[in-house]
């Protein structure tokens, strides 16, 4: 049989959309056995750096300080004060430490914002068999859609020696939360005088290998399950929104659902993805702004910049403290900073510019993620003239009796209007995070909506 020209021509361009569509992104066996060994078993840098200001990683025990009845941490730096701290008048000397975003706070509140900077400590760890996991990813698991899904991936960090963007940002959407939580947070949207109303929100999250009905040998695409309840005020209570997360969007969509108290309905919600409107939030963030950055990425071309060291807002057990009020923490114009904890790190910086094509609000967006847990610690966001607009900054915490780095608190403000969103204050609730939360699938089902909204 005689084959023409052309049709060798249309082989070739199949074969490379097939390659195209399913990127590799494992390591070799020789790379990853650097984890555990010049990098931590995470994948950040073992050592500190040449000039002594970040020192090498050093886990925290889980007993490194007392856990209170209704969970809450004790600070285990709480004798510490700050080294320095970064003010409006003095900024300039420390520019080329900062995100854009942080630096344009200063020049949109100079008389207010502050950064308290201490000696940094790296205390994050997982559980070993999450390490375990881990090590396997670096070696098995590949990008798929164009990357944008996962192959061959358990349990969290699939790329912990990243090759691009975005490799980093899946760590981020992947890292480990603990498995499973229960959380009562609060989420405030202050006006520009600081006066605010709170909402109060119950979530369920679970990953999918801790579903008591999970089978490893058919997994399937969904990645995690997240419910979360309205508790108050009373004119939103007993809203439920469900969420199935999946591994690859592009082949299968996230599934999201509603349950409206007032109709009893439940109703398919596509909005809740990309730039759809956050719950409650009054307009000041997008449901891919919560978590920091949540959902598919292939809205956005991803290009890693490479590290850098930046302050960021770690060990935030301070803001954390359950002594506090929230009136404490929420101030006019920004959180109040003098509860706030700055240190030096090494941060992933990757840059998110939309697709020719694609629609989102936010036309850039710039990620800096932490190396030693691969969350993002601080995002900046453009508009579509290319304008900086909001600058999210997460206030990280080491949840160290359960080997869970996490968030204390997630900011995000909004430079054009003067306001801004704070999500996930527990302090005047009646328990910390419940980690270990168990369900089978079951209990996040359209169907089982309705009974969670009964008010």
């Amino acid at each position: 049989m005689k084959i023409s020209k052309k049709s060798l021509l249309q082989v070739g361009v199949l074969g490379l959309s097939i390659l195209a569509s399913n990127v590799m992104a494992a390591v070799s066996a020789s790379e990853a056995a650097q984890l555990g060994t010049t990098l931590t078993p995470m994948g950040a840098e073992m050592a500190g750096n040449a000039a002594g200001t970040i020192p090498k990683w050093s886990p925290l025990p889980t007993n490194a300080g007392a856990v209170d009845a209704r969970g809450f941490l004790a600070n285990p730096y709480a004798s510490e004060q700050p080294q320095f701290t970064i003010t409006a008048a003095n900024v300039e000397q420390y520019k080329d430490k900062l995100a854009p975003g942080q630096y344009a706070m200063f020049k949109r509140y100079p008389d207010s914002f502050k950064m308290p900077v201490y000696p940094t400590h790296r205390g994050a760890t997982v559980p070993a068999d999450v390490f375990a996991a881990i090590k396997k990813n670096a070696t098995t698991t590949n990008l798929v859609s164009g990357g944008n899904g996962l192959e061959n991936f358990e349990t969290a960090v699939p790329f912990p020696i990243p090759k691009s963007g975005v490799e980093v940002i899946w760590n981020h959407i992947t890292r480990y939360r603990g498995g499973s939580v229960t959380r009562l947070v609060t989420q405030a949207t202050p006006q520009t005088n600081g006066s605010y109303s709170l909402v109060y929100f119950k979530d369920q999250f679970v990953f999918r290998d801790k579903m008591k009905d999970f089978d490893p040998k058919n997994p399937g695409n969904v990645l995690f399950y997240f419910k979360q309840q309205v508790t108050a005020p009373a004119r939103l209570a007993g809203g439920v929104l469900l969420v199935h997360e999946t591994l690859d969007q592009v082949k299968e969509p996230r599934s999201a659902w509603v349950y409206n108290a007032g109709q009893r309905r439940v109703r398919r919600a596509p909005q809740v993805s990309y730039d759809g409107p956050g719950t409650a939030a009054d307009g000041l963030r997008t449901s891919d702004n919560l978590d920091m950055y949540n959902g598919a990425p292939d809205r956005y071309d991803w290009k890693l910049e490479g590290k850098k060291e930046i302050y960021i807002a770690s060990n935030s057990y301070k803001i954390d403290d359950p002594k506090l009020k929230y009136a404490d923490i929420i101030k006019a114009g920004h959180i109040n900073q003098d509860l706030t904890r700055y240190e030096l790190r090494r941060v992933w910086h990757v840059v998110a510019t939309l697709k020719e094509g694609q629609r989102h609000i936010y036309a850039k967006r710039d990620f800096f993620i932490d190396e030693d847990t691969w969350q993002a610690a601080v995002i900046d966001h453009y508009d579509g003239r290319g304008q900086l607009w909001r600058v999210a900054e997460a206030h990280a915490e080491n949840y160290y009796d359960k080997q869970v780095p996490w968030y204390a608190l997630e900011t995000l403000y909004d430079l054009q209007s003067g306001r801004y969103l704070a999500l996930g204050m527990k302090n005047e609730e009646k328990q910390a995070y419940d980690f270990g939360f168990t369900a089978t699938t079951s209990d996040f089902t359209p169907a089982a909506l309705r009974q969670d909204g009964v008010r």
